[in-house]
């Protein structure tokens, strides 16, 4: 995987970043990767939405440039690479079930598990366990 790294002591973060995956640097690991693992980057595939990654685009045979800021817009546009633009995105939120919901599932359930607990407890009462 090729992301920033933070360090960490003792089980730790201690806020200090031991490698920065960021323009040129995150091309280079993708290449030293690609090479190791014998990956072909001519048929790969790569997204992003920043000016930043343009390095990373260069670096494999497919980019795309997604809901593009300003300058990644226009230098997709010169270069011919597709630009994709969602104007309907998907949040995580309206992914995961409204926390009211959770919320009844869990008492529902913990309900349960007290009226379960309180009637095996009154069984062995009365089979004199």
């Amino acid at each position: 995987m090729i992301a920033t790294q933070l360090e960490i002591v003792d089980g730790k973060y201690t806020g200090t970043i031991e490698y920065y995956a960021y323009a040129e640097e995150k091309a280079r690991a993708i290449r030293v990767l690609a090479d190791e693992r014998g990956y072909d980057l001519e048929g790969s595939f790569a997204y992003s939405d920043s000016v930043t990654d343009v390095p990373m685009l260069e670096a494999v045979g497919h980019p795309h440039a997604v809901n593009p800021d300003k300058e990644l817009r226009r230098i997709a546009a010169d270069r011919g690479w597709p630009i994709l633009v969602f104007t309907k995105p998907v949040t995580l939120g309206s992914r995961l079930p409204p926390a009211r919901s959770a919320l009844a599932a869990l008492a529902v359930g913990g309900v349960g598990a007290v009226g379960w607990a309180l009637w095996a407890s009154a069984r062995r009462r009365r089979l004199g366990a």
